[in-house]
């Protein structure tokens, strides 16, 4: 064990975030207790939280964690350790995607990673299974438009099924829009989200009802503090199958009720989605504290 192994697993140390092995793994396989060798994660349940540490939405099985309260800081956590050999991992936190919004934050060195290919050599043969080559992901896209994209990607990215979000301009008449047209008005453009998601892990109906939950269909042309024709409510649908499916849950959204106003929300035939400079990407992750009037209303 490396002195940094001993000083998180014994003595309950963090490692610093970004400079660490495991925080950016992409490669299929299961992490295990550094003392015990006992299975915790798979790689199929990590994420880019983006906080520079291995996060995770759940364990193996719960039974391989304990959690106990830490007030070592001025609010309390739930530090996160393992059963069998009581390392200490890290911390979880409910801030992670839908729907179970966890998110394990592990230490790197507080962890073993087994790559699939070596799982029955190590011992570890049974977490095969969680591996089923024969199940492709089934990637579609969703273009929608629900005020500042900024707001919209971040939730988007919590919902579990969603492969990859980027956030941009469509709907318009100009040619590769930039923000500075955009801003004004007068492009025809509205700030959207294309949204990448595996269709067998989520619907594109259950992507369309979540987008109704986290804003208001009902201010036309305004969401939150922003106004203009760029911040409308619109389903930009690819063709007569996605309209068919956008219709019928917008006709659930006002049947149930959950606005006061009448949904003024478009169904438009997709056009050019031209994406939106860098530093709009991930906005909300770069600067946490920046403007966000999304949430989920209900």
């Amino acid at each position: 064990m490396t002195p940094l192994q001993y000083q998180v697993t014994q003595e309950n140390g963090t490692e610093l975030p970004f400079e660490n092995e495991y925080y950016h793994k992409k490669e299929e396989g299961i992490y295990v207790d550094i003392v015990s060798g006992e299975p915790l994660f798979s790689s199929l349940d990590q994420f880019d939280s983006k906080t520079g540490w291995p996060s995770f939405t759940k364990a193996i099985t719960e039974d391989v964690l304990v959690h106990r309260k830490d007030y070592k800081l001025i609010f309390p956590r739930t530090e996160v350790r393992s059963k069998l050999a009581n390392s200490h991992l890290g911390h979880v936190f409910d801030d992670g995607p839908m729907p179970g919004k966890k998110r394990y934050c592990m230490n790197s060195a507080a962890l073993k990673f087994i790559p699939k290919a070596d799982l029955e050599k190590n011992g570890y043969a049974e977490y095969l299974s969680l591996f089923n080559t024969s199940i492709k992901p089934q990637l579609k896209t969703a273009i929608l438009a629900g005020g500042c994209f900024w707001g919209m990607e971040f939730y988007f990215k919590k919902l579990k099924g969603v492969v990859a979000t980027r956030v941009g301009y469509t709907g318009g008449f100009v040619a590769h829009p930039t923000y500075a047209q955009i801003k004004k008005g007068d492009t025809g453009h509205a700030e959207a989200l294309k949204v990448e998601y595996d269709s067998s892990l989520v619907t594109y109906a259950e992507i369309l009802e979540y987008f109704f939950k986290i804003h208001d269909p009902t201010t036309p042309n305004q969401q939150g503090n922003d106004i203009g024709h760029q911040y409308r409510s619109s389903i930009f649908v690819s063709d007569d199958i996605e309209q068919e499916i956008a219709l019928k849950i917008l006709k659930k959204v006002e049947d149930g009720k959950f606005y006061k106003g009448k949904i003024i929300t478009e169904i438009v035939r997709q056009k050019e989605f031209y994406e939106a400079e860098e530093y709009h990407q991930d906005y909300l992750d770069k600067f946490p504290s920046g403007y966000n009037c999304h949430f989920l209303r209900y």
